[in-house]
């Protein structure tokens, strides 16, 4: 599953990406190895919102272990309300169908596509809310939040190329 497949139709969406002079296998694991140590920022982040982020483990795999639903290697979903304090999450077994008033729901994508002699590393968010409620809920914090979402995002995929140029 794709985050096209997860969320065809969406409110939101953030897409970032980045040259990677190294093939598109080697940049993909660089993005899911990189660890909050590279990217100091995050960490930052992170703790403003309320988060902890081991050191040792890849923002990928911390991601995951704050709720997000592994799909394919490449794609994560997860459904809450991110504008409560704690994001309200809700574990679902049906993503697709899922429709419950009130609610985020949320995929994103990591990938690494062949360019020229090297890759184009990329991640894209998607968010779909459930009502009108959510969306108005949700609008106001993505105001506040989305330059910080960007920030964390392309100061990811910076180390990524780092990593897998070494």
């Amino acid at each position: 599953m794709t985050v096209t497949d997860a969320l065809p139709v969406y409110h939101h969406r953030e897409h970032h990406s980045i040259w990677v002079d190294a093939p598109p296998d080697v940049a993909l694991a660089a993005a899911r190895e990189t660890r909050p140590e590279d990217v100091p920022l995050v960490s930052m982040l992170f703790r403003l919102r309320g988060l902890r982020s081991g050191r040792d483990t890849p923002i990928w795999t911390s991601m995951q272990s704050r709720g997000f639903r592994l799909h394919d290697p490449e794609t994560l979903t997860l459904v809450g309300r991110p504008w409560t304090r704690g994001g309200s999450l809700r574990p679902v077994g049906d993503f697709l169908g899922f429709g419950e008033p009130g609610y985020a729901k949320m995929a994103m994508d990591l990938r690494a596509l062949p360019e020229g002699e090297g890759a184009r590393l990329e991640t894209e968010t998607r968010v779909f809310l459930t009502d009108a409620a959510a969306r108005r809920r949700f609008g106001a914090y993505w105001v506040v939040v989305r330059p910080f979402s960007g920030l964390i995002r392309r100061r990811w995929l910076r180390a990524a190329k780092l990593r897998a140029e070494r």
